[in-house]
């Protein structure tokens, strides 16, 4: 059963979703305000957040770029505003799809579905000659293996499963230690080190895909 967090600032709202999801087998856990739905998401684990935009305590552009901040769960932002620029607003913040009010309820089931298709985490990807295995828990090199500790290998596994997106420290230490781990940036730095060195002895190009982007984080860019 996918666990879902429905966050609005409308009762009646929270109760018509919950009406429409549950016989789809989704578990709805109901955030009446924004407020409630940041508490929510630092307590437990969820599939996928519907998240209203317009509230009064905390708009949902707000409350999607919290998310953020320390979590991939896809994120559809459900809102009666069409307007083009709200629309690229919410995906640049880090919304994952958007749907307006009234909606159909067969489409709102149809695009959670497609978007939890697309997140669920690959078993296995590779990018010139370079294979991280989930399932074997290996990373090689033109079968040539590649010893990584656990976070390392959890560490370039997250990286290369999502090319092109910029990941703070923050969010790594929160993605890959825990959120409530007391790691500090400095162990994130000592572990891309090492990635790299691994990597490099065993004739990857790394420089060439593991960039460093300054003053923020790291990315992963496919060529």
């Amino acid at each position: 059963m996918k666990k879902v967090l429905l966050i609005d600032d409308e009762e009646r709202m929270l109760e018509l979703l919950t009406l429409y999801l549950s016989p789809y087998g989704y578990d709805c856990k109901k955030a009446l305000g924004a407020k409630e739905g940041l508490e929510y998401i630092g307590q437990e684990r969820f599939d996928i957040v519907l998240l209203d935009i317009m509230m009064p305590d905390i708009d949902g552009w707000q409350v999607c770029r919290e998310i953020r901040d320390h979590s991939d769960v896809p994120i559809i932002m459900v809102t009666a505003r069409e307007q083009k620029t709200d629309i690229v607003k919410g995906l640049k913040l880090g919304a994952d799809d958007y749907i307006t009010k009234p909606f159909d309820e067969e489409e709102l089931i149809a695009r959670m579905e497609a978007l939890l298709r697309r997140m669920e985490p690959a078993s296995h990807v590779e990018m010139d000659g370079l294979l991280w295995d989930r399932e074997r828990f290996e990373l090689s090199y033109r079968d040539q293996y590649i010893k990584l500790t656990p976070k390392e290998f959890s560490l370039i596994g997250l990286l290369m499963k999502h090319p092109g997106r910029v990941y703070s420290r923050e969010h790594l230490i929160d993605l890959v230690w825990g959120m409530y781990s007391e790691t500090e940036g400095r162990t994130v730095d000592s572990h891309v080190r090492n990635i790299r060195e691994k990597t490099r002895e065993a004739g990857f190009p790394i420089d060439d895909y593991f960039h460093t982007v300054w003053g923020v984080g790291y990315k992963w860019v496919k060529q």
